[in-house]
């Protein structure tokens, strides 16, 4: 954690200096991210939340993207290079009161969409994001359905507004069906969590993600389900495992994807109090999965759940305490054994199906 905690601190230094050159020539196109997300109904209307991340990437990041990357002395070039693609949306210059426009593909009515507030759209705040949502009747869902050709409820949109480029999809899940949460680290990627912050450090930023066995293959097994990915990793490293997880390589289903907030603008106030909990408080992890299931779960309340994690961190109590809430809707929970808690505390995987796994020693990293 100490050494996530150095280059966190090394981003604020970066985002500093990115608000003091602000005027710096040679800038790009702002680039818009919109995280996988999906669609429920309230009566005759979807409704839609949408996280959207605009960003510039720099020249002053990159070269410091370089800098970063120099503090470890023993990478090889192809790991630095991997560094520096896994690094640069927590050194990019997230760019604040910007209003996001957007269409969906294929429309023939070319409706423009914003996230809107009473009417009034937001901007994105001092870390570059905005969150909100917006409402699609019945009709028009099933008119954007089939202009693009839509199997399973997935809608393809891109950013319209000025000086934006970015492209996102979402999923309109029905009522009824079976869906699955699945957590991320030593789920269905080899993180090493339990092996301690070196061995994780590496497996995040300097390796190739590697799928943990059998998961993508159990994973389409359900092949009607809808999937949830929720994580503890933070929103900047959604655009590598998403293209990880979503590879043919790897195989898992396309889904949502619920990470932990991880804000880095110093002047922001919510940067200081992350930082703090993050060497200080272990529930973090913990209270964010269950707030993102929950919300999840009360957007579907006719829906049954499967809910898959590990037992190298706390999903075992995570997901107990989801069971308790929603004991109608919770039809398994599966975990991937990596401490060998099947023989050393069984009472903690008491009624979930356990999936063994090579235990995770400390220290040891995975070539």
């Amino acid at each position: 954690m100490h050494i996530l905690i150095s280059i966190l601190f090394f981003c604020f230094i970066v985002e500093s200096d990115l608000l003091i050159d602000s005027d710096i020539e040679g800038t790009t196109e702002e680039e818009v991210i919109f995280y996988n997300s999906y669609g429920y109904l309230d009566g005759e209307e979807w409704v839609i939340p949408l996280r959207i991340y605009v960003l510039e990437n720099r020249s002053v990041a990159t070269n410091l993207s370089l800098r970063l990357a120099n503090l470890f002395k023993d990478l090889n070039a192809d790991e630095r290079q991997l560094f520096r693609s896994r690094i640069s949306e927590f050194i990019a210059d997230s760019e604040s009161r910007e209003t996001v426009e957007f269409i969906f593909d294929n429309d023939p009515d070319q409706k423009v969409f914003s996230l809107k507030e009473n009417e009034d759209p937001l901007k994105t705040n001092l870390n570059g994001f905005t969150v909100g949502e917006i409402r699609l009747s019945k009709e028009r869902a099933n008119e954007l359905l089939n202009g693009q050709n839509s199997k399973n409820g997935w809608l393809s949109f891109h950013a319209v507004s000025d000086e934006h480029t970015g492209f996102g999809r979402i999923r309109l899940v029905s009522k009824k069906g079976l869906s699955v949460i699945s957590d991320i680290d030593d789920t269905v990627k080899i993180t090493q969590l339990p092996a301690g912050e070196r061995v994780v450090i590496r497996n995040t930023f300097f390796k190739e993600y590697k799928p943990a066995p059998q998961m993508a293959e159990l994973y389409r097994k359900w092949d009607e389900a809808v999937f949830h990915y929720v994580s503890g990793s933070p929103w900047q490293l959604y655009r590598p495992l998403k293209s990880f997880l979503f590879s043919e390589s790897a195989g898992f289903p396309e889904g949502s994807m619920h990470l932990k907030q991880v804000t880095k603008n110093p002047l922001s106030i919510s940067t200081w109090k992350m930082l703090s909990e993050l060497v200080t408080n272990e529930n973090v992890t913990y209270n964010q999965k269950i707030d993102q299931i929950s919300q999840i779960f009360r957007h579907f309340p006719e829906r049954e759940f499967i809910l898959v994690g590990d037992s190298g961190e706390r999903d075992p109590e995570v997901y107990r305490e989801i069971s308790r809430r929603f004991p109608d809707q919770v039809v398994e929970i599966i975990i991937r054994d990596v401490v060998n808690d099947r023989n050393n505390r069984p009472e903690r995987l008491e009624g979930m199906s356990v999936i063994p796994a090579p235990t995770i020693q400390p220290s040891v990293i995975t070539k």
